[in-house]
């Protein structure tokens, strides 16, 4: 059923527009940068912010490295071919197929996503709206180009969805004591990158 669905997934691909085709390979490969793009925004934001809200921000990318290094061993433990070469009678695929031992299950891409759409929407709460349709259509561009079977972009989402709440769950208190102290910190660039605080700001903006 998997390999039907991936073959009328990428049919579908190949009757569009090229310029849609195009978008899509260029979203496929590019689109991860624009959660480190909102990684960026959601430190920058959180630096005025309270302190669980920092280490909120610091946690997100670092659970979703993690998400990234537990599909990374899920993929040498199972080495599923690519559907590129395994499923018969199936389009080619609009983007080159991965080499060999370049493993299919479960989707990098669609756990970065995952991860990164989560950590992001407890960072900042209103992201989600953002961050949740960016990695849907991260994880169906995988298929779309041809890359991936469904399922492994289905269970790439949950991965990285899971791996991000435990991260974010269990680095949440040790985090914000470190974010603690380095916003006490005498050295300049800690202080920098750490930010003043949402007390300091509210100080700041009452002297003015």
């Amino acid at each position: 059923m998997d390999s039907e669905l991936y073959r009328n997934i990428t049919d579908f691909a190949h009757d569009m527009p090229s310029w849609v085709q195009s978008f899509v390979e260029v979203w496929t490969e590019l689109g991860l940068l624009l959660f480190g793009v909102l990684f960026v925004c959601a430190w920058w934001r959180a630096r005025r912010r309270d302190t669980t809200s920092f280490a909120l921000a610091l946690l997100a990318p670092l659970a979703t490295a993690a998400a990234y290094l537990c599909s990374e061993v899920m993929k040498s433990l199972i080495d599923e071919e690519r559907p590129c070469r395994a499923v018969a009678g199936a389009a080619t695929s609009l983007i080159a197929c991965p080499v060999n031992g370049d493993w299919s299950f479960p989707s990098n891409h669609a756990t970065i996503a995952g991860a990164a759409a989560v950590a992001l929407a407890l960072a900042w709460s209103r992201i989600w709206m953002i961050t949740v349709p960016m990695a849907l259509a991260m994880a169906f561009s995988r298929v779309f180009v041809g890359v991936h079977y469904p399922h492994d972009v289905a269970v790439g989402l949950v991965l990285g969805t899971v791996i991000a709440l435990i991260v974010v769950k269990a680095g949440t208190r040790p985090v914000r004591a470190l974010a603690e102290s380095m916003r006490t910190s005498d050295i300049a660039p800690v202080a920098w990158f750490t930010g003043p605080g949402a007390r300091m700001h509210a100080r700041q903006h009452a002297r003015r």
